[in-house]
């Protein structure tokens, strides 16, 4: 009978202290309505500093009044542009192969293989007319077709040109294609996440638009993009053109849709042999794509360059005043045709200071966003104007096309399968080691003013001294047995509200802790849990979400799908930052500096102390930052659950949520265990280290 009571009375504590837990409620903001509902608190500030962007570019582009303010312009953009993208490496062999032929009416098709980075090859179809050479040729970037340059649409507008008298080549951009970088073991049926696609091999896993930005994941601690080895393919692509017999070198040409208009876009803007361009279903004013769908994949996020001023517009504007068509559908969902107007109008008064207005036109197709008939019509009409100096009018009509079988360039269907084939992955990874060899000189220096001073330059953390204090607010208190906590709403003056839990014991008589788990302020603030042992110890805690975290994170973002969740929920406010100038490490890395003071100056009993700092997850990069950076801040560093360093990113391609930790360009000056350098190695600790692969991403509910 005792036995019996003593369960009832156990169960009965349990059931006591479930309810109570299940009635204490951990959130400390009120509920988003209006804009910030759907975009979220963080997403919707970083909008706010967007539209400053576009106002002050807007500004700078009224000051240009004549033709050599247009060249000095150009100059400055085309210098900026190549340099954000990590530049081009030196022009190697392209060593071609033509593997097969294929006959069509009144054209023939090369499949062709050719070297864009020595042993990474680019797999392509040259069509070429039966008329008599030499032909204008014409590059075909593919959008974002699961089959690359096998895809209906790109095969009828390479035949359009060539029966019309103009060579065409169209190739597999990386990611699509033949030239997936991210491959399985197991065969796929569907693409992962999905059965409504089924990739075009068994071994591809993931959607074009998600390897493009994984390749962006590996690419960006080097200071480079997807974008580069996209735009290196289009101009070694040029390069194979312009090598052949039958083509003539002086009349080139360029046209693609959609992900395709985007890389026709840098193409046209940073190779001058582009003698004509119709860039399809991508122009538009980036605004149009920060209010509506926000920013795109991750070739089309460009580092620092809404902060710049550049926009899409100037990829037209840089290459002024060679001919350009631009083509767009009245009903396109992403690319708004109010935005693709404005743009028009952008690049019709630049042309015209230069003195030939004539040279760029627009054609708006009633139809949605796709290589349409009208489009593909319009560009081949206008490369006939520019490339043939034909005026004649161009009607597609019926066009059978070929199989993928027949399109295939490689022998198995994907080239990175073939032997001694290079992925990009491989090729970051040389470049990381190559810096590694300069790393290690520049911190064997030993000088920790200096290579601090670099590490704040290339990411960007303010120093302590530079943050303003800020507001804060109580909103509300929770009492436990021998201590209480006190919900708080810190407003740091970047425009998102930190809600934050102060834990403070009846009386202090340990340290004072700023707790940061990637999961939330409240994952480790149950009773019974880390916190609350800690706080039973005699310290004060303060958990906090900065930007992204918690009750600042996305709930609910149904516009990553293509993304298959490897890159997290925030995807929109990493590249909307990444566009302003910023990484989102070094966003958070501010917000936990002002946390620390925070909590040090309203905290200690005398003058400020020094803060034992707690990062769980994906919290811990970027305080790992903020304790390298301001180092007498904190008394202790512990970190758990985070990646040993940047290396083993650029060179794993599937990864998982680490676009938000990473920092462009930093593997140029150092990587994760030199911070550790700086915060001191003796008080850094780091528990249970995780791996790339692993999935550490908040699950939205």
């Amino acid at each position: 009978m005792n036995r019996l009571l003593s369960l009832i009375v156990l169960f009965s504590v349990l059931v006591v202290s479930l309810i109570s837990e299940a009635a204490e409620d951990l959130n400390v903001l009120p509920p988003l309505d209006g804009e910030a509902a759907e975009s979220g608190l963080v997403y919707h500030a970083l909008q706010k500093r967007a539209h400053e962007a576009f106002a002050n570019r807007k500004a700078a582009y009224e000051e240009i009044k004549t033709a050599e303010d247009c060249l000095a312009y150009q100059k400055r953009m085309q210098e900026f542009f190549r340099s954000q993208i990590g530049g081009f490496p030196e022009r190697t062999p392209l060593n071609p192969r033509v593997i097969g032929k294929l006959k069509g009416d009144g054209f023939h098709v090369e499949n062709v293989i050719y070297e864009s980075w020595p042993g990474h090859h680019v797999t392509a179809n040259l069509y070429l007319p039966d008329s008599k050479p030499p032909y204008p040729g014409v590059l075909v970037p593919c959008g974002h077709s699961h089959n690359g340059k096998a895809a209906d649409g790109y095969q009828r507008a390479c035949i359009l040109l060539a029966k019309n008298g103009m060579a065409a080549l169209c190739y597999d951009p990386i990611g699509q294609g033949e030239r997936y970088q991210v491959l399985s073991e197991q065969p796929n049926e569907f693409f992962r996440g999905g059965s409504r696609y089924r990739p075009p091999h068994p071994q591809v896993q993931f959607y074009c638009t998600a390897e493009h930005t994984l390749m962006s994941v590996s690419s960006i601690p080097l200071g480079s993009n997807s974008a580069r080895y996209r735009i290196w393919d289009g101009m070694r692509s040029i390069d194979y053109l312009v090598s052949r017999p039958e083509i003539d070198a002086k009349r080139i040409g360029c046209t693609g849709n959609s992900g395709g208009g985007t890389l026709t876009s840098y193409i046209m803007a940073l190779d001058e042999r582009v003698q004509a361009a119709a860039p399809v279903c991508y122009s538009t004013m980036f605004r149009y794509l920060v209010d509506f769908n926000g920013p795109q994949d991750g070739e089309q996020v460009i580092f620092g360059q809404l902060a710049y001023g550049m926009d899409i517009t100037d990829y037209t504007l840089m290459r002024a005043p060679k001919p350009t068509l631009i083509c767009a559908g009245t009903h396109d969902r992403t690319f708004k045709i109010d935005g693709t107007w404005e743009l028009f109008r952008e690049a019709k008064r630049f042309y015209t200071r230069m003195g030939y207005a004539e040279r760029v036109d627009i054609i708006e197709a009633d139809a949605p966003h796709g290589f349409t008939i009208q489009l593909r019509e319009g560009s081949a009409r206008w490369m006939n104007r520019w490339l043939m100096h034909k005026e004649n009018p161009i009607f597609e009509g019926d066009l059978p096309v070929f199989t993928d079988e027949e399109l295939q360039c490689s022998q198995s269907g994907q080239i990175l399968l073939d032997a001694g084939e290079r992925s990009l992955f491989e090729i970051n990874d040389g470049l990381n080691q190559h810096l590694a060899k300069d790393r290690a000189e520049l911190w064997n220096s030993g000088d920790l003013k200096t290579l601090r001073d670099r590490v704040r330059e290339v990411s960007g953390v303010k120093k302590l001294g530079e943050l303003l204090r800020p507001e804060f607010k109580e909103v509300g208190s929770i009492q436990r047995p021998d201590y209480q906590i006190t919900k708080l709403i810190i407003k740091p003056g970047h425009g998102v509200p930190l809600p934050a839990l102060l834990f403070q014991p009846k009386e202090r008589s340990g340290e004072l802790v700023l707790y940061l788990h990637g999961g939330g302020k409240d994952v480790d603030a149950g009773a019974g849990a880390a916190i609350e042992q800690r706080v039973k110890q005699g310290d004060v805690v303060l958990a906090v979400d900065v930007r992204c975290i918690g009750e600042t994170s996305r709930k609910n973002n149904r516009k990553i799908g293509w993304s298959h969740g490897l890159l997290g929920p925030n995807y929109h406010e990493w590249a909307l930052a990444n566009l302003l100038g910023n990484s989102m490490v070094k966003l958070r890395a501010e917000d936990i500096l002002v946390a620390a003071r925070f909590l040090s100056e309203t905290q200690s009993k005398n003058k400020p102390e020094p803060v034992v700092l707690t990062a769980i997850g994906e919290t811990a990069i970027p305080a790992l930052h903020a304790a390298a950076l301001e180092p007498a801040m904190f008394s202790k560093v512990n970190l758990s659950q985070m990646i040993p360093s940047w290396g083993a990113v650029v060179k794993t391609p599937e990864t998982q949520n680490q676009l938000i930790n990473t920092v462009h360009g930093a593997l140029k000056v150092y990587d994760l265990p030199e911070l550790i350098k700086l915060a001191g190695e003796t008080k850094v600790k780091i528990t249970q280290p995780a791996g790339v692969t692993d999935d550490l991403a908040v699950k939205a509910p």
